[in-house]
């Protein structure tokens, strides 16, 4: 799907879609994204598994808003904007565990659906002034899908399964929700959460940004909109463990098999996410198990089968997905408006960028890797939180290579000399199209399809 040339007031210019700069660093446009976008569209807030029993609850955090989701019943949760009626405190903040949602402030609280207000010397109030139904916490709607909890403050929102299409139907047969929390860590960057964002719904930066990759990876990719949410892919590239074109001037990479193993072998070292933790062992049985000389597609599928055979002898359950539906889904997926993922079989790469308050040039960064995991293994996963932006221990190196690009690009978008950003029109489509949906919602409260 190809995105067409938009222009409109504060987002682009000219025939070739330049996104003006001020959408990044202007505190203007932070504000009409804080009443028009973070207000009215649907978010992802946390994970199931960061509130597993009832009376469990997420604080959910964006701009200046702050929303309570709380497990109500094994298989029903809720969400509430997290302030007291009484005079405006907040009842939570972090994770935590609830018999009754309590303000710290005169001691009111409530049951965790958010009812039965208790007041404290409540008669002193005439009774009209203070009835029960004024008194329950408003509620925020709720959606889930694969695992994720997501919330949205507009009551007259569309359906969580309306924002998600079309990109569910090519994430479903990855199975998400049967995968757990394998690592999870979160920063602040001196960057806006778009340009955070952005370094991770595209592969055009990987040529430079992650130079090293391509000796065992042609990077080249394909970009398409799928309504609000687009993906890439190598759908035209090379095969997996070929060495870049870039390197060997579009001569083909005879054998496979060494790319594959330093493919996975390096991610696994340098990342630690995704599938490429558990892949590792498949790409060494192809070094070992599979000819020299063997064609492309028999080194491919023979690497998938050892994948496949790896998961069952650890006792995962492997998700009913077909080659045809893993090819089509390409690897990365950017869901409107703020979360990122790269998925496999296995395991998936996720990434979420929120705004600093309401700062347009911070932002708040989460990155986390799920693992599918046997019945009962899953571990118990603590959310890290660094500022060593440039810590290959904590990070990774390909993350601190990420990180120290975001702060310059914020930086350089400042400078008088710079006219705005412009896109790959083939590479880098997901980054036009999320503006072209953030514009229909700041421009007619919705993303227009």
């Amino acid at each position: 799907m190809n995105v067409q040339s938009v222009k409109s007031k504060n987002n682009w210019t000219g025939e070739k879609s330049v996104i003006q700069a001020e959408n990044y660093i202007c505190p203007d446009f932070a504000k009409r994204e804080a009443e028009n976008l973070w207000k009215k569209v649907w978010q992802m807030a946390c994970r199931e598994e960061e509130i597993p029993k009832v009376g469990d609850y997420y604080t959910y955090d964006i701009v200046d808003q702050s929303i309570i989701v709380i497990r109500t019943a094994a298989d029903e949760v809720k969400a509430f904007h997290n302030v007291c009626p009484h005079r405006g405190r907040t009842l939570t903040e972090g994770c935590g565990h609830a018999a009754r949602l309590f303000c710290k402030y005169h001691g009111w609280n409530w049951k965790i659906d958010g009812t039965d207000p208790k007041v404290i010397d409540r008669h002193e109030w005439a009774p009209e002034d203070l009835t029960d139904d004024s008194l329950n916490l408003s509620p925020v709607k709720v959606g889930r899908w694969s695992g994720w909890i997501y919330i949205n403050m507009d009551p007259d929102s569309i359906s969580l399964e309306e924002h998600l299409a079309p990109a569910k139907a090519f994430l479903d047969p990855f199975d998400i929700g049967g995968m757990n929390y394998h690592w999870r860590k979160s920063t602040i960057l001196d960057c806006n959460w778009k340009v955070a964002l952005e370094a991770f719904n595209e592969g055009y930066h990987v040529q430079t940004t992650h130079s090293q990759m391509l000796r065992y990876m042609d990077d080249w990719t394909q970009s398409y909109a799928h309504g609000r949410h687009a993906h890439f892919g190598y759908w035209e590239a090379m095969p997996m463990g070929s060495r870049s074109a870039r390197l060997t001037g579009g001569e083909p990479t005879e054998d496979l098999r060494p790319g594959i193993r330093d493919y996975m072998e390096d991610m696994a070292a340098t990342l630690n996410a995704g599938s490429s933790v558990q892949t590792v062992h498949a790409a060494r049985r192809v070094m070992q198990e599979v000819p020299p000389g063997s064609a492309h597609m028999d080194v491919l599928m023979k690497f998938g089968q050892f994948i496949y055979e790896h998961a069952l002898s650890l006792g995962l359950k492997w998700p009913d997905i077909t080659p045809q539906q893993m090819q089509e889904a390409g690897i990365d997926w950017h869901l409107f408006p703020n979360q990122i993922m790269l998925m496999g079989p296995t395991g998936l790469l996720g990434y979420r960028a929120r705004p600093y308050g309401n700062n347009p040039d911070k932002c708040v960064f989460d990155v986390y890797s799920l693992q599918r995991y046997a019945d009962g293994k899953a571990p118990t996963v603590e959310q890290e939180w660094s500022q060593e932006h440039g810590n290959k221990d904590f990070w990774g190196l390909i993350l601190t290579q990420d990180f120290a690009n975001v702060a310059e690009i914020q930086k350089g978008m400042k400078s008088i000399g710079f006219k705005g950003a412009r896109p790959n029109p083939k590479q880098e489509v997901a980054v036009l199209n999320f503006h072209r949906a953030l514009n229909g919602f700041l421009e007619d409260g919705y993303a227009s399809e």
